[in-house]
């Protein structure tokens, strides 16, 4: 990009640069790495309003983090899981008409709300709420939300291999879980998306698509889609517990290994058991996962695990540690 440099009196070459800069949010300093716009020749900054914007954002997410807030995209989830508008949450919940408007699009949500919002995320926290509250919908519409939460509520029943898998793999939200705590069901829709995507999906190349997935979420976003924590191992990054997780799936007739021999050697192929759930993965995540699998569509694992070794992250790990998200921001997928 070349932009005029009122130092230099003519029009220049620029590059992006990275330093740490101190934001104030809600009173409270946050510093981030900051991406500037500057003159190759002279160091001059130059305005870029994309810029800018992306480093405000990862200001107000750290904010988030520290005070272990929704992020926005989250916040939408729930509204959207119970099917309802923007408008009508705010009712339901007696707030104003654009607050959860607002918090969609970036704006900190309050403590005390953000509680709420926490408690509502369970189908049957909201049926208490439902039953107990005044609320300003009128009765039709609870009914027919009231009818919406039970069905949600048989959906979320747990299997026992799923308690197990929950309790193996929670850890509070942090660095090496991209601050989100483990979601099991993110974790099937993003396996089913790729396996139903790729016929012939080994199981090598399966973990490095999950890995790129959770971190370029990440790294544009803030929170990593699944929750999971990915270690270093000799074909790449893989996720923890990865053996336990996939027969949980296969209990839950989501998925399964199919052993191919292709002369000497065992191929594990996954299997799709399900088609590409509508309800789990938003927007931009799905955005995410197919770019990262047009990324690599024409990769085998062989060659994924080695363009795989080349990241930071895996370099400057050994063999068992846990790859830090921090290492999302040295992927690039150009």
């Amino acid at each position: 990009m070349k932009k005029y440099c009122e130092k230099c009196g003519k029009e220049v070459n620029t590059k992006i640069i990275t330093q740490k800069e101190i934001y104030d949010v809600c009173g409270e300093p946050i510093e981030v790495e900051a991406k500037i716009l500057v003159c190759e020749k002279c160091g001059e900054e130059f305005f870029c309003e994309e810029l800018d914007n992306a480093t405000l954002v990862e200001a107000y997410n750290e904010y988030r983090r520290r005070h272990k807030l929704l992020f926005p995209e989250e916040i939408k989830e729930i509204r959207e899981k119970y099917g309802l508008s923007q408008r009508s949450f705010a009712k339901l919940l007696n707030w104003g008409d654009k607050t959860i408007f607002r918090y969609e699009n970036g704006s900190i949500q309050d403590k005390a709300h953000n509680s709420l919002l926490l408690f509502l995320r369970d189908p049957e926290n909201m049926k208490t709420y439902l039953t107990l509250n005044e609320i300003s919908i009128e009765d039709k519409r609870k009914k027919r939300l009231l009818s919406y939460v039970e069905k949600l509520e048989e959906n979320f029943e747990v299997s026992a291999e799923k308690r197990l898998l929950n309790k193996l793999l929670f850890k509070e939200p942090c660095e090496e879980n991209g601050f989100r705590s483990f979601d099991y069901d993110k974790a099937c829709a993003m396996v089913l998306f790729f396996a139903n995507k790729n016929p012939e999906l080994l199981k090598t190349k399966l973990m490095k698509l999950l890995n790129y997935s959770d971190m370029i979420f990440y790294k544009e976003n803030g929170k990593s889609i699944s929750g999971l924590q990915y270690s270093h191992l000799p074909y790449g990054p893989v996720p923890v517990k990865f053996d336990i997780l996939l027969g949980t799936m296969e209990a839950d007739k989501v998925a399964h290994i199919e052993v191919i021999y292709d002369n000497e050697f065992e191929k594990h192929q996954i299997v799709p058991d399900k088609d590409i759930p509508k309800d789990i993965l938003s927007k931009e995540e799905l955005k995410v996962l197919n770019r990262i699998n047009k990324k690599f569509k024409n990769f085998g694992s062989v060659e994924i695990s080695n363009y795989s070794h080349k990241e930071k992250g895996y370099i400057e790990t050994k063999k068992g540690e846990i790859i830090s998200y921090a290492y999302a921001k040295d992927i690039t997928l150009d």
